[in-house]
This record gives C-alpha cells, sequence and structure tokens, in this order.
C-alpha cells in the first residue's frame, strides 16, 4: 500500500457518516523516536509530507490515530468499524479511509481532520485496501472465499464506482493492493492464503487491464511495494526469509533483498530504497537496501519493552516513508500487545561504527599510541577526516587533539602524552556526509598517578566514655589539591560515614577535627585526589568505653573503714547494687562479687543482667544473713564488648569502681 495519493475530487456531495473527531492541539515537532500509541491493532500507515501528519489505522478499535512526525497523537478518528486500508489525494487535502464495518470509503479534510463525505461502493463489501492510479481509488473487497477489485472515480461531478474488475485472478479473500499512480501499475496479492500469487494491472487506460498472473517465491502477502517507475513490485510475506522482486511485466524475480527473518512490511522510498521489515524478536526489525542490493545500507532493532526475552515486532503492513525519504515510520507492537510508532531518522545514510582502542593503563606523561577503525555498509573514503578530543580531571568538558585520518580499510591511529592522570578518554567522532551519518566511538585509560602520604592519629587507642578527641590528619606532598575530609563512622548507630571536618591543611599539611568517644569509630582521613595524586583514604580505628556508673542502696549508714568508705547493712536488710550503663538494645553488665577473707579480696561470684531501655539494672542482693556478719563485701559492674558477653560490641570494654558494703546484725 505505497505512495497512496489521489487527485482531490472536485465534489463532495454524498452522505457522510457518523463518524467523529476528538483533536489535540499539536506542538512542535520534538527530536523523539518513539511514542506510545493508544491502539488495539495497526491496519495501515501513510504519511502526509505537506502537513508532517502521520495516519495510522486501527481496524479493532475501529479508528485513525493522527500523530505528528515526531509521533505524538494530535488527533483521533472514530467510529470507523473496521477501519484498515488508507490512501491520500495528490495535494494531501483529503484523507481516503476503507471501513469494512459500513461498506464505505470515508474521506477526511486533513488540515481539519473533519470528515467530508462517505462514499457507496455499489454493493461491494467489507473494503479493504486502497491504492491510488491513473487518477482513481482502486480498493479492494469481498470476504473469504471471493475478494475482488474495484474503483472509485472521484474526477467527474459525481462519484464513479466499478466492481468486479479483477478478471481471471481468483483471490480467497479482499487483496493487498500496491501501485504506482504515475504509471498506471496496480499490483494485487492475496495475504489469506499459501497460493504465493500476485495480480499485475495496467489501469492506465482507465479499466483494470490484466497484464500477469502467476504464482511466485512468497505467501500470505502483509505489504507490497510498486517501484517509482513502475516496472518491479517488492514483497514482504510470511515466505521465504527474504523480501523479493518481482517484474510487473511478467512477474519473474528479478532480486532478492536478504532481510532473513519473517517478511513483515515493505515500503519503498520516492528514490526507489526499500525498507524492508521483519518480525524479529532477536535481531534488526527494519532494514534498508538501495535498489537492487543487497547489502543493507542502515538497519534498525526495535528494543525490548514487552515481558518476554525477544524484542518488540513489526506490526503486519505497518511501515510507511516521509514523502521527501527523510524518515520511515514504522508501528512495532510487544508482547502486552502494546502499540508505539517509531519514527527512524537519517533511513537514507549509512550508520557507521568508530571503534577506538586505547591501552587499559599507561603512565603518566608518557606517549601512548590509539588506534582504531570505523566501519560502513558503505565505506568511507580514505582520507576522511575524524576529530579527536582527550577529556581528563583537568579539561571534564573535554581538550580538541590534531585529526586524524581513515587509511585504508577505515583504520585510523594517533599518538598522545596525557598531562593528567586518572580515567583519560580519547573520544573519536566522524562528521558524517551525504551518504553516511554522524557518529563517534571511544575508549578510556587509566593514567597512573602518585600516591600521596596520609597520617591520622589515635589508630587503636581507646578513651572514656563522651570523652571529646582531636584527631589529627596529614597530607604529604600533592600536585595542587590540598584539602583533605576527616570521617567517622560511629559502630552500630547505622548512620555510616559523616564529616567531622573538611579543608585546607595548614603548612605542615596537617587538619584536625574532633569526635566525642561515645561508641567504638573508625575514624578516615580522605584525600579525593588531583590531576596528578592520586586519591587515597585512610582509616584508623579507635575504642570508645561504655559509660559505668554504680551505688549500693537500702544501707543505715555510711562509714569509712580505713580510708575506705563503706555501705553498712544488717544482716536482716536487703540491700540493692544500682547499675547504669549507656543504653544500647540488648546489652547486659556483668556484676562482679568479692570478700575480703583471710588478708584479700576472693572473687566469690559473676552474673550478667540485662539492662533496661534507659540503660538501668537494680539487683536485689538478698538478706545477708548471721553468716555474713563482720564481713566485707566488694561490688562492681562491667561492660565486657563482645555478643557473648554483655551482648553487643559497640564500646570497648569498662569497668566501673569497686563499691563496698560490711555487714553488721
Amino acid at each position: 500500500m505505497r505512495r497512496r495519493t489521489l487527485t482531490a475530487a472536485t465534489a463532495l456531495a454524498v452522505l457522510f457518516s457518523s463518524a467523529t473527531l476528538s483533536v489535540v492541539a499539536a506542538g512542535p515537532a520534538a527530536a523523539d523516536t518513539a511514542k506510545v500509541l493508544s491502539l488495539k491493532s495497526a491496519g495501515d500507515v501513510v504519511v502526509d509530507g505537506v502537513h508532517q501528519r502521520v495516519y495510522i489505522s486501527d481496524p479493532t478499535a475501529g479508528k485513525i490515530v493522527v500523530t505528528d512526525y515526531a509521533g505524538t497523537a494530535v488527533a483521533t478518528l472514530t467510529g470507523l468499524t473496521g477501519v484498515d486500508g488508507l490512501a491520500l489525494s495528490d495535494d494531501s487535502g483529503q484523507l481516503y479511509a476503507a471501513v469494512a464495518g459500513t461498506d464505505r470509503i470515508v474521506s477526511v479534510e486533513t488540515s481539519t481532520y473533519t470528515q467530508t463525505t462517505s462514499y457507496d461502493l455499489g454493493g461491494a463489501d467489507s473494503p479493504h485496501d486502497l491504492a491510488p492510479a491513473s487518477g482513481k481509488l482502486w480498493f479492494s473487497y469481498g470476504a473469504a472465499p471471493d475478494g475482488a477489485i474495484g474503483s472509485l472515480d472521484l474526477s467527474g461531478a459525481e462519484p464513479v464506482v466499478t466492481l468486479a474488475q479483477d478478471g481471471e485472478p481468483s483471490f480467497y479473500s479482499a487483496p493487498v493492493l500496491a501501485s504506482d499512480p504515475d504509471s498506471g501499475v496496480l499490483v494485487a496479492g492475496d495475504e489469506d492464503t499459501t497460493s504465493g500469487a500476485l495480480a499485475v494491472y495496467d489501469v492506465s487506460g482507465g479499466t483494470a487491464v490484466l497484464r500477469a498472473y502467476k504464482g511466485v517465491d512468497a505467501t500470505f502477502f502483509d505489504q507490497l511495494a510498486v517501484s517509482p517507475d513502475g516496472t518491479q513490485v517488492v514483497t514482504a510475506s510470511g515466505y521465504p526469509y527474504a523480501h523479493p522482486a518481482f517484474s510487473t511485466t511478467d512477474l519473474s524475480e528479478v532480486g532478492r533483498y536478504p532481510s532473513g527473518d519473517y517478511g513483515s512490511g515493505v515500503a519503498l522510498a520516492p528514490d526507489g530504497t526499500v525498507a524492508a521489515g521483519t518480525s524479529s524478536w532477536y535481531g534488526p526489525d527494519i532494514h534498508v537496501y538501495r535498489q537492487g542490493s543487497t547489502t543493507p545500507l542502515r538497519e534498525y532493532d526495535f528494543p525490548n519493552t514487552g515481558g518476554t526475552s525477544g524484542g518488540d515486532t513489526l506490526a503486519d503492513g505497518a511501515l510507511a516513508w516521509a514523502p521527501d525519504g527523510s524518515r520511515i515510520f514504522a508501528v512495532s507492537v510487544n508482547s502486552d500487545n502494546v502499540y508505539t510508532l517509531r519514527v527512524l531518522t537519517d533511513p537514507n545514510r549509512s550508520l557507521p561504527t568508530v571503534t577506538v582502542s586505547a591501552p587499559t593503563s599507561a603512565p603518566r606523561a608518557k606517549a601512548l599510541t590509539v588506534t582504531g577503525k570505523i566501519t560502513a555498509t558503505v565505506p568511507v573514503p580514505v582520507g576522511t577526516p575524524l576529530t579527536v578530543t582527550r577529556t581528563d580531571l583537568d579539561y571534564p568538558k573535554g581538550k580538541a587533539l590534531p585529526a586524524v585520518t581513515t587509511k585504508a580499510g577505515g583504520a585510523f591511529s594517533f599518538t598522545d602524552t596525557p598531562p593528567t592522570g586518572g580515567t583519560v578518554t580519547y573520544k573519536v567522532t566522524y562528521a558524517g556526509d551525504a551518504t553516511h551519518s554522524a557518529t563517534s566511538g571511544s575508549d578510556k585509560v587509566a593514567v597512573s598517578r602518585t600516591t600521596p602520604g596520609i597520617w591520622l592519629t589515635n589508630n587503636k587507642k581507646i578513651f572514656t566514655y563522651g570523652k571529646p578527641v582531636s584527631f589529627t590528619a596529614t597530607l604529604g606532598t600533592t600536585y595542587k589539591n590540598r584539602t583533605l575530609k576527616i570521617y567517622a563512622d560511629r559502630a552500630g548507630d547505622g548512620k555510616g560515614r559523616y564529616l567531622i571536618k573538611s579543608g585546607t591543611v595548614n603548612s605542615a599539611g596537617k587538619i584536625s577535627g574532633t569526635l566525642n568517644m561515645y561508641r567504638d569509630s573508625s575514624v578516615y582521613a580522605v584525600y579525593d585526589g588531583d590531576a596528578r595524586t592520586a586519591p587515597r583514604t585512610l582509616a584508623v580505628w579507635a575504642g570508645g568505653q561504655a559509660k559505668v556508673a554504680t551505688s549500693i542502696s537500702r544501707q543505715y549508714k555510711n562509714a569509712k573503714i580505713g580510708s575506705t568508705t563503706y555501705a553498712y547493712v544488717h544482716k536482716t536488710s536487703e540491700p540493692y547494687f544500682n547499675t547504669e550503663m549507656n543504653p544500647y538494645p540488648g546489652r547486659k553488665q556483668r556484676m562482679d562479687v568479692q570478700v575480703y577473707y583471710q588478708g584479700a579480696w576472693r572473687s566469690s561470684d559473676s552474673e550478667y543482667f540485662t539492662l533496661s531501655s534507659s540503660g538501668r539494672t537494680v539487683v536485689n542482693l538478698g538478706k545477708p544473713g548471721s553468716s555474713s556478719v563482720g564481713y566485707k563485701f566488694r561490688f562492681r559492674s562491667a561492660y565486657i564488648k563482645g555478643a557473648g558477653y554483655s551482648g553487643d560490641g559497640v564500646n570497648s570494654t569498662a569497668y566501673g569502681s569497686w563499691k563496698y558494703m560490711y555487714v553488721t546484725n
């Protein structure tokens, strides 16, 4: 269904249908390559170059979606049950649509999207495809097993419909049509049988005269396209896995475009360039050939937007060129039945590939060699200039290097001495020409940098709970950057690293930051590097002891024995031993008990007690009894680091001071 244009009708006073329009205000065209469409199916695609609009029929939903050249929907024509084939008048002023549900062809004014006319087809049922040629609009019609061809002449005061012009050929259903409007060639092919029969008609005299009819090496035609000179027809079909071309004189095969998969669409540009569409889950979907060539000028591979492993595929017959040959419009469908209009740019220019190969690593300030190659289906000439850009830490936006030119086979090479260390990127760009699109390639080199000296105080030191500690970092010789950052990461707070100091080091290379040692902490001195000095991070560990505070309560007095203060308790009282620690989930304190016996303190017992959420325990020591009268006891609490001890490891081990008790009657 190619080049569907027809001279505008001179009289339109015919019955209107009930179709309705919804219009969206059109904005300026954007450089979008794909837009999802509100479609349930895709029937036909025609392109209006005058207004830069694309028309897509949806037989299932009974509507036509209109988009701009960027794929953005600007209008929807509804109420067209079973609408399929589309065609444009010569001046693009009218759009014609075959509406199977009403057995009519309707026309729409393309500047306003207003339906103007609905043409009765004189008893032809289920019009399917449209093809303008020699001043008439040719259409296929009929349901299985009886397809036929008719024409609609709009050149006179009244429209004239002529049916059953297919003659000798027998079509199982309404055939697929294609034409060359200027030469009067009309081609028809059955899309619902395996017969593979094509029919060529000469319609230049106003009626369809059969020129050739035969079975060809192709079956189940999805789309046909006649060459601009009318001498060839290219077919898209389920078999063969190619797009064969046949003479419109005798239907002999005159060429074959090796697209390599199920043919699902074909369209020819005004200069004869072939866009061959395939239903390819795992390969390119659109293959562009110069007429008669077997090497693709360019290929387009649709992405996978659905839920299966295969990519989106071309909807059957949904392929068209812009009239100026600048773009290809293709409707794809994914596994979720989502339709997308894909605008494929630069189809007439080969897309080269630039490969760049640089060393994986290299020393700074030493010469290195970069090689590469530019390849294309249409080779670029020897001596083609390529621009080179080096991007590094000193030139993050890139620095232009001397241009290089291609040698035989597209090879190129150049040398450079990188003055800057770190990741250095070499980008080689080809500007393109009349037959090639612009493209580029790049590669990266890890260029060496010196490693700076960094020192940080207080490694492996342990500090009392909450003590403010100054950590001093020292930075050795660097190229330019003299900034150091000091970070801390306290154990168990879930905050990760946080900055405690950042700034330029002093003349001695030093900078200090203070951290309160509430928990064990890792402290980091971080240097971000510069163009010649590598980044470096140095870590130290410093311990923050747990806070341990204890007391004895319920004694009847405090008094000294020697220089030590004792809590005096009666043998029948129940003294408490109280502990407070900095809290942490699941934390326990270990209570140690010793008794003074035979001139020395001797361990009696140790036991762990779980702290409350506020970090407290109160242990009832019980009644000492008569046997304890006259004895000295002492108690302390301890945080013993480790899951098997005090239950966690976020503080360093700490012991509380001993608390003394003396038992009396």
